[in-house]
C-alpha cells in the first residue's frame, strides 16, 4: 500500500512561517498531481494547492495564493508547502494527497495541525 506521511505542522503567531513536508513510502506508484487540502473544525476540507508532477505547474486557493508555495523532490517522491504571512484563519489540519490512476484523489496522509495565533 501507499502511505502519505505529513510533518512540519505547529503553533505560530499571525504572520509566522511555517514548513510542511510530505514523503511517500510503501509500494512504487506514478502520480500525475500531488497537493494540500485543509480541514477547520465544523468546516469541510478544502482544497489548497496542487503541483503536476511532470512539468511541476502550480494552482493555488485564492485565500493562500502569494502567500504559500508547494515544490517537489522528484526523487523521493516528496513534496513541501512554505506557508508565509500566515493568519488565524489558516488554522486547520493539513492533508496532503495524491492523485491515483484515474487522476482522482487518492491517497491522503494523516494531518499535520497548524495553529496560528493573534
Amino acid at each position: 500500500q501507499v502511505q502519505l506521511a505529513e510533518s512540519g505542522g505547529g503553533l505560530v503567531q499571525t504572520g509566522g512561517s511555517l514548513r510542511l513536508s510530505c514523503g511517500a513510502s510503501g509500494r512504487t506508484f506514478s502520480t500525475a498531481y500531488m497537493g494540500w487540502f485543509r480541514q477547520a473544525p465544523g468546516k469541510e476540507r478544502e482544497f489548497v494547492t496542487q503541483i503536476k508532477w511532470s512539468d511541476g505547474s502550480t494552482v493555488y486557493a485564492n485565500s493562500v495564493k502569494g502567500r504559500f508555495t508547494i515544490s517537489k523532490a522528484n526523487a523521493n517522491i516528496t513534496v513541501y508547502l512554505q506557508m508565509n504571512s500566515l493568519k488565524p484563519e489558516d488554522t486547520a489540519v493539513y492533508y496532503c494527497a495524491a492523485t491515483g490512476p484515474g487522476a482522482l484523489w487518492t491517497y491522503w496522509g494523516q494531518g499535520t495541525q497548524v495553529t496560528v495565533s493573534s
